[in-house]
């Protein structure tokens, strides 16, 4: 896989990556909500810091969201390096 391909695609990546990832992540924390509430946390969570402390019901779900994101970013890299490597086996 040639490396400018491999850079040029890093923003494709990290953008669509955490904007699919983070919106799944939301609706995992809606359907979370829906289904249990406040459930176990003591606080609500959400102003300052505390909207990223996972002790909180805000937290957990801005920390969920977050590895959502990281995780589809490492499935679009997966799959466009298989992408590269078919096509450069392909162009050969």
């Amino acid at each position: 896989m040639s490396t400018k391909k491999k850079s040029l695609s890093i923003w494709l990546i990290l953008v669509s990556g955490m904007l699919t990832g983070m919106g799944n992540g939301s609706v995992f924390g809606a359907a979370l909500m829906c289904l249990m509430g406040r459930g176990g946390f003591a606080r609500w969570g959400g102003e300052g810091m505390t909207a990223y402390d996972p002790s909180t019901f805000t937290g957990f779900i801005d920390c969920a969201m977050i590895v959502f994101g990281l995780v589809f970013c490492v499935i679009l890299y997966v799959g466009l390096s298989r992408h590269y490597e078919l096509e450069s086996r392909r162009a050969a």
